[in-house]
């Protein structure tokens, strides 16, 4: 970063509603506390909601129109001026719908995974084995089309969108110059598709699913960009948890723990590489906001708030979650 400004990316994770309620809150804190508009990052990554996001951001919509739409306050300029959001019914509430019941989700990607062994991650293997989700993300897709010309990319010129094919279980970063060409909201449909919840979303003759059961963040994927920081923001990502009564609870805390030490290895990997990086997750007073169903949006707004006062206190504490290295 010699005579200039640090070159910078930002990693958008998966959560679900409340893990995108979540991450609008720790952007506030973020922003206020390092002095830095998340739209000037070098690159951009978003998975699932993270996605969601990372095209709104990567259209010109300000954190502080994030927050403002979250609290359903007018919006009278910007890419999202004027357009109204029912964060419950868009994303078809908190139960999924009764799935299609003809078999596994894919059968294709049970037959990779064998071939491939140890090396597809285990929820890429699981995926293939719940049924077709039923769930429709096309108001998902609407708003995104809302904010960006129909059928182009974002106007970010470094915003990537993390999905999985459905069929061999690779993983694939729409936007980069090796993914296929996509319009911005179809890659951010697929990007959402959780297996067994929404439908998957066919492109170009291929079938894409959420990129969370690749990686709930794939912060891996900015390594060899000689970027001088990241900040990983992760609802799933948690370094203290609380203590759930709920059975449902103490299974999601269980998974925490899996995806945490996933996001860790892949900072790690950008570590070794040069790259200083930050992560904020939920901690204790968080996870007691979310409950146990990330889907859940009645607890969106208490979820916002707190993260917006529990992230202000991380980083004014250590500068951030930075346990790697």
């Amino acid at each position: 970063m010699p005579g200039g400004r640090p070159r910078r990316g930002v990693v958008l994770g998966g959560g679900g509603v409340l893990g995108g309620a979540w991450a609008v809150g720790a952007l506030d804190a973020l922003q206020e506390a390092r002095g830095f508009d998340v739209r000037d990052a070098d690159v951009i990554v978003g998975t699932s909601a993270g996605s969601v996001l990372a095209a709104l951001i990567g259209s010109g919509v300000s954190v502080d129109q994030l927050m403002a739409h979250q609290r359903g306050e007018p919006i009278t300029s910007g890419p999202l001026a004027g357009y109204m959001w029912d964060y419950e019914r868009a994303t078809g509430g908190s139960r999924p719908s009764m799935p299609r019941l003809r078999g596994p989700g894919s059968v294709r990607l049970m037959a990779s995974s064998l071939r491939r062994g140890l090396r597809l991650p285990p929820t890429a293997v699981l995926s293939a084995f719940l049924p077709v989700g039923a769930g429709s993300l096309e108001r998902v897709g609407h708003l995104i089309d809302a904010v960006t010309p129909w059928g182009q990319w974002s106007p970010h010129q470094r915003l990537w969108v993390v999905a999985m094919d459905y069929h061999t279980g690779d993983r694939v970063v729409f936007g980069r110059e090796d993914a296929p060409e996509v319009a911005l909201s179809d890659a951010v449909m697929a990007s959402c598709a959780i297996p067994g919840w929404f439908e998957p979303i066919e492109i170009a003759g291929r079938t894409y699913v959420d990129g969370g059961a690749w990686s709930a963040t794939s912060a891996d994927v900015l390594g060899g960009l000689d970027l001088d920081e990241v900040y990983v923001v992760a609802p799933m990502v948690s370094f203290e948890t609380d203590d759930p009564s709920s059975l449902l609870g103490r299974l999601e805390r269980r998974w925490r723990g899996s995806v945490t030490r996933r996001c860790l290895s892949e900072a790690d990997r950008l570590e070794l590489g040069g790259t200083a990086v930050t992560i904020l997750g939920p901690g204790p007073a968080d996870l007691e906001a979310i409950g146990g169903n990330v889907m859940e949006a009645q607890r969106r707004l208490r979820v916002l708030e707190t993260s917006v006062r529990t992230t202000r206190e991380t980083l004014a504490q250590g500068g951030g979650l930075a346990p790697t290295g």
